[in-house]
This record gives C-alpha cells, structure tokens and sequence, in this order.
C-alpha cells in the first residue's frame, strides 16, 4: 500500500499537503464496546469516604479507599493483628533512619503491647540508639566533621559499643543482647527510656544487630575488635534465622527503612531456615519506605512467597507518618 492512498487517510482527511511517504490511520472502521459491558478494575463503590466529624481512626481507616495502597494498610494491620493474637512472631527490621526519626517510643509500646516480639537492626540504628542512651542525641553533621576526619570519631560511642560487643562474644551473646546488657550499666537515667535497644534488652525481647565490616563509625575507632564484630554479629544471623522460622504459619516481618543489608540478611535467612527443614509459609511481609528500592521489592515483598502461599505488601512513607499511623491504628483496634 502506497503511504498515499486514501486507505490510510484519517477519517474524513482533506487531501494531505504532507510530504510524508506514511499518512495517519483511518479510524472510522473501529470496532467499540458499550461501557457497562467493558467494566473497571475501578468501581464507584472502592472510592473513599469523606471524613466525617469525631470518627476517629477507626473512621479514618474504614473510609480509605479500597484501591492500592488503601487496602494493602488495612491488610497490613490485620495481619498484625492476626499475629499477636495468635501467639505467632512479628518481627521489625530497622535501618538507622527509623531510629534518627524518634520512634523509638512508638516501638517500645509496640513491643509491650505484644505487636512486636522482635527486632532486626542494621548497624547504623544500632549506632543511633545507643548515642540518645548515653546522651539523649545522635546523628551527627557529616559534612561538617568529614572535611578534617572528625566524623565517625566520637570517643563513647566506638569504645563503649567496642566492649560491649568484646565482652558479649567472650560470652557468646550476640551483637544485639551486648549492646542492651552495656547500656543497662552505663545509658543515663534520663535518656534510657528512648532506647529501643536497652528498653528491648530489659523486656527480654531479641535484638540482632547485623553488620558489614567498614560499614559503621565503631570499625574505624582504636578499640575495635574485629574477630568479636564477625563472631557477635553471625550469632545474631543464626539467632535471626530461629526468629523468622517463627513467622510460619501466620507471622509478620517489616522492613523499614533498610535498602540493602537487612533485605539481604533476610533472604538468607529464609534461605537457610527452609535448608534445615523448618517449615516456613504463609507469612506477611512489609517493606516500608518513603522510596521502594530493589532489593526490598525482590528480597522482602516478592521471593519469600514464591511457591510457598502469604502476602508481601509495600508502604510507601515517611517512617515519622507511617510508623506512628500504623501504631495508632493497631491500637484503637484493641477492646
């Protein structure tokens, strides 16, 4: 066919002045559907409902639309829920950036109300809540101190977690339960209540702490003890591992706000509780972040469910918003 020919003119086209050899399609012979036949994967009946007055938040959670992210917090919540109250294990893995945020507390009363029974940690959250233990700040300016290798420097922070993580591993306790053992001797009293890791420890609660060697401040200080870092920080891989053969059958684990070295840790994990024959399906997981990086999507929302039945969900926030909110809806749930 010629680009010329009337054939594939648009529809009612006055002859062309275009140079071009390919003219636009002829639509007048396309076939349509009436609309109510078609149907939508969107129906009046998903949208959200306005906000009455004093309804509160349980209001507020009923009236989200039934679209996307809408129904994925409803079914985070309820999967929660469903854990605590079925005794199964609900497990919060956390990047620095929760703890700098301030929602410690927020975890604490999580974590006594049953809604969290244990905790995953990168070093950097380590790092963070055991500063605001023994001086109630962290989070120091980096392009400030990095010009004249001020940065990472702090005298307590490397030598106090250096022998807490030494004398943890001289008596074979992982990274985590040293830590919270150090502060429950050195955090000042008035800052100890906003320590996840101490208030953890105190509870009796696991916290596994798992690091990349050179990845955190205490590594470059001059009482670093690298032997005592690998042998502390594995233990509390291989503790992980007992922790999340726990989420079968019912369990939660959330990722929130670790883009590479908890999704890791995880995926092998639920790699290795599975090559020793413990059964591990049907489980929730969550990654919350305010960016959706890889290695979250594959190695916490999608892989750990392929052939194997549960839900991974993704929330996408700032943890200062969503943490809180999820909290506050978990709560108004109880009787």
């Amino acid at each position: 066919m010629r680009g010329g020919d009337t054939e594939t003119r648009g529809h009612g086209d006055a002859e062309s002045a275009s140079r071009y050899a390919v003219q636009p399609i002829d639509f007048s012979g396309l076939k349509t559907a009436p609309l109510r036949a078609r149907g939508g994967k969107v129906r009046v009946a998903d949208f959200a409902a306005v906000y009455p007055k004093g309804a509160g938040l349980a209001g507020w959670l009923d009236g989200l639309p039934h679209i996307l992210a809408g129904d994925s917090f409803r079914a985070v919540i309820a999967a929660i829920a469903s854990a605590r109250a079925r005794g199964r294990a609900i497990v919060w893995g956390l990047g620095g950036h929760v703890i700098k945020c301030g929602l410690a507390p927020v975890l604490i009363d999580l974590m006594q109300r049953g809604y969290a029974t244990a905790f995953a940690m990168n070093g950097a959250a380590a790092i963070h809540d055991f500063e605001i233990a023994l001086a109630g700040h962290t989070s120091e300016d980096v392009e400030a101190a990095l010009p004249d290798g001020r940065f990472g420097a702090a005298e307590e922070t490397g030598r106090e977690m250096n022998q807490a993580v030494a004398d943890g591993a001289r008596d074979s306790l992982g990274m985590g339960e040293a830590l919270g053992r150090r502060l429950d001797a050195i955090a000042d009293p008035a800052f100890a209540p906003a320590s996840l890791v101490l208030q953890a420890w105190r509870a009796a609660t696991p916290v596994t702490v798992h690091v990349a060697m050179g990845t955190d401040t205490p590594h470059m200080h001059p009482a670093v003890d690298a032997a005592a870092i690998g042998s502390a920080t594995h233990r509390d891989f291989r503790l992980l591992c007992s922790l999340v053969a726990g989420l079968d059958d019912g369990g939660v684990y959330l990722n929130v706000g670790s883009a590479v070295v908890l999704p890791e840790v995880f995926l092998k994990a639920v790699s290795a509780v599975r090559n020793l024959g413990h059964p591990l399906a049907g489980f929730t997981t969550v990654n919350l972040d305010f960016v959706q990086h890889y290695r979250p999507k594959v190695n916490v929302v999608e892989r750990p469910h392929a052939q194997s039945g549960g839900a991974g969900y993704a929330l996408t926030g700032h943890h200062e918003l969503l943490v809180p909110l999820l909290a506050a809806c978990l709560i108004e749930r109880e009787p």
